[in-house]
């Protein structure tokens, strides 16, 4: 399947960081916040950059190893065991090119901290991708299958939970993520959907064939940005820039 809407722009993202640094000799530095067994930053090594992934979990940092080995990236991914309260003594202030907080701001007790901590983590111009999980798309999906009261509780609750039991402590709409990247001091550039239809797809048309597996790709990145459609993708992606300093 070809790349969808969130690899593409972070693609175009890494190349634009590529040449900032090589105006110092380097190479792109990338920090994923929560990025678990590695999913992204292996795709992002192999695009040349020098990455850290941040997690709590030793496992999926096992995981990662195994990953950035197996794909012969491992010099290029670093490890490191901790949580996104205490990001700023394992990753330098304004170190990052590019910083990551993909499935983490559904997850964490303090959304405003965490995307606070994401910011001072970045350089000055470069950027923060979040990938958060859609309100909207949630409500939908709970109407369809008849599930009227957690439709309802999420629609009304203020974090977009489904109700005490929900493992996820808050769901997003764009309103609501903008809202965030502004007080984090970050400058949205890119609003878009992840999983806006193909989500939605049947599966009998999805397993049909190559074609239709191409199909649903291209229709996918045509919906990922129009503004009607974006509220009901499964996740929500922005790409935020961190701003120069004045002057």
């Amino acid at each position: 399947m070809p790349p969808g809407p969130v690899h593409r722009a972070l693609e175009a993202e890494v190349a634009r960081a590529a040449e900032r640094a090589r105006s110092r000799g380097a190479e792109p530095r990338v920090l994923d916040v929560g990025g678990g067994s590695g999913a992204w930053a292996v795709a992002l090594a192999r695009l040349g950059c020098v990455v850290t992934v941040v997690d709590n979990s030793p496992n999926a940092l096992a995981a990662l190893h195994r990953r950035a080995r197996d794909a012969g990236v491992h010099g290029r991914v670093t490890p490191v065991q901790c949580d996104v309260d205490a990001l700023a003594d394992v990753a330098p202030a304004g170190g990052a090119d590019l910083v990551l907080g993909h499935g983490l701001l559904e997850v964490v007790d303090d959304a405003p901290h965490a995307l606070g901590a994401l910011a001072d983590a970045t350089a000055p111009g470069g950027a923060v991708s979040v990938l958060v999980a859609g309100r909207h798309a949630a409500v939908l999906g709970r109407t369809l299958a008849g599930r009227l009261a957690e439709a309802r509780a999420l629609l009304t609750d203020p974090h977009g939970r489904s109700g005490p039991d929900d493992p996820l402590r808050r769901r997003l709409d764009a309103t609501e993520l903008r809202a965030l990247l502004d007080a984090a001091g970050l400058l949205p550039e890119l609003v878009q959907g992840d999983g806006v239809l193909d989500g939605w797809v049947p599966g009998s048309v999805r397993d049909s064939g190559p074609a239709a597996t191409r199909a649903v790709a291209e229709l996918e990145v045509l919906a990922a940005a129009r503004p009607a459609l974006l509220e009901l993708a499964a996740r929500l992606h922005v790409l935020a820039r961190r701003p120069l300093p004045a002057g």
